[in-house]
């Protein structure tokens, strides 16, 4: 235990409840905390911008992101549009919190021992080769071949949201695979971005990126804990920097993340002593003075927090932080801004255009070919093994699940086509969409009516 156990020890379980904690606070941490929520308010998002793009507010609806925002210092000025600073800026925030997710995963979680992430991080590398290569049958002679990166990626949040609403019907198993698979794309999602889908480099601004980059891993040696101090170099140096060489700004969110610290500054044995003496200190002092604490209550207290601080690595303190920032406002900003389309006369032509037909086989049918295929080869090559606790079956589900492409095939369409591409752009996204629902609804049913092994 982490600290002695008495009648007098506070408990959460014996917290005051006030009205406003009954009524609303409770009822929105549990509503929050649930997780399955992100998933729904994303598609709760993208159904709201449909709506918007096909009603009379449509042409109100595109005006709207195209309003233009600055960023100025006496010269120096950062302009774009609405749409630009969305895919730019907030996503930038959001693959921040990628990049902490894969370097805790890769210090002690799925992807930190080789013998466990081997069979997901192949499924995630043959989910990645096959549905490219599937668009690239039906577009490589024509000017959307640049589109090849879209069917590639699975959508986290929709993914395992769908899994997590069968609850108990899925072995605790097949959600670790499903997670480990996702971030394993995230990754790959990343480098393809980063070495794919970028534009003209200028040197200047990346060697300055690279001198923040510098600081903020020196930063870290040397014992900075503060996040104030790389959110302020990651984002004013690193991030900037990024905006101007060409490289997708996003890559900074993730190189940022990386430097952040994964340690703590107590260890344990040291904070469970601590916080037993803490405890026996406020034990043995006055009682406070009506309602306040007395001044040395407030001291143990501070003492408290400062070392419970302490004893958090900032990269989980900021992880945990940052979760219902990017799922209840970044990412339902982005469906906002970029799921809205307005679908024209021509809806047969657009989704059995070469573009949208790519997408939909690629992550429908790619997905499900290179996850399963690649996974029976390591089991068959007696390289990895399934757990015992699941069937082919469970691994058929989750490959349809991971044609769930949505959000970041959305954000990769932005990139493959530029504003010139504008019909890409709509075939793209009906494709996406389409493929999303067909994988999603697949996956589910048949996970759904799999039978518990005995």
């Amino acid at each position: 235990m982490l600290v002695k156990a008495n009648t007098k020890t506070f408990s959460l379980f014996y917290m005051r409840k006030t009205p406003i904690d009954k009524i609303l606070i409770d009822p929105l941490s549990r509503f929050i905390n649930k997780s399955t929520t992100g998933g729904v308010v994303l598609f709760l998002s993208a159904v709201v911008a449909l709506i918007l793009a096909n009603s009379p507010l449509k042409d109100a609806y595109h005006h709207f992101w195209q309003h233009e925002f600055a960023l100025s210092f006496d010269t120096f000025v950062v302009s774009n549009n609405l749409h630009h600073w969305v895919n730019d800026g907030l996503m930038a925030i959001f693959f921040f919190v990628v990049g902490l997710e894969l370097k805790r995963e890769m210090i002690a979680g799925e992807l930190s021992r080789p013998k466990n992430a081997i069979l997901p991080l192949m499924a995630a590398l043959g989910g990645m080769i096959f549905p490219a290569a599937i668009y690239l049958i039906f577009n490589h002679d024509s000017a959307a071949v640049g589109g090849w990166g879209i069917p590639m990626a699975t959508d986290i949040a929709f993914a395992l949201g769908i899994l997590y609403l069968l609850g108990d019907r899925v072995p605790v198993s097949l959600k670790v695979f499903l997670t480990a698979l996702a971030i394993a794309d995230d990754l790959g999602a990343v480098l393809v971005i980063a070495l794919f889908y970028t534009s003209d480099i200028d040197t200047t601004s990346l060697i300055v990126g690279a001198v923040f980059l510098i600081v903020l891993l020196a930063a870290n040696r040397l014992g900075v804990r503060a996040p104030v101090f790389y959110g302020i170099i990651g984002i004013g140096g690193l991030w900037i920097a990024f905006l101007f060489s060409g490289v997708h700004a996003t890559i900074a969110g993730v190189l940022a993340a990386f430097t952040i610290p994964a340690d703590s500054k107590v260890r344990d044995k040291i904070y469970v002593e601590k916080m037993n003496s803490l405890i026996d200190e406020y034990d043995k002092l006055e009682t406070r003075i009506k309602r306040l604490k007395t001044p040395q209550q407030q001291h143990v207290l501070e003492q408290v927090r400062i070392y419970s601080k302490a004893a958090l690595t900032p990269l989980q303190r900021l992880e945990h932080s940052m979760h219902s920032l990017v799922s209840f406002f970044v990412m339902p900003v982005f469906a906002l801004a970029n799921a809205g389309v307005t679908f024209s006369g021509d809806f047969w032509a657009n989704i059995t255009s070469n573009v949208s037909v790519g997408i939909i086989c690629g992550l429908v049918i790619g997905k499900f070919i290179g996850v399963v295929g690649f996974t029976k080869l390591m089991v068959k090559l007696k390289i990895a093994s399934l757990p015992s606790d699941l069937t082919w079956k469970h691994i058929y589900g989750v490959a349809f699940l991971a044609g769930i492409g949505f959000t970041m095939s959305l954000f990769i369409t932005e990139l493959a086509f530029k504003t010139n591409a504008a019909e890409f752009i709509l075939e793209a996204k009906m494709g996406v969409f389409a493929a999303s629902t067909i994988g999603g609804l697949i996956g589910y049913f048949l996970l759904k009516n799999i039978k518990p092994k005995a």
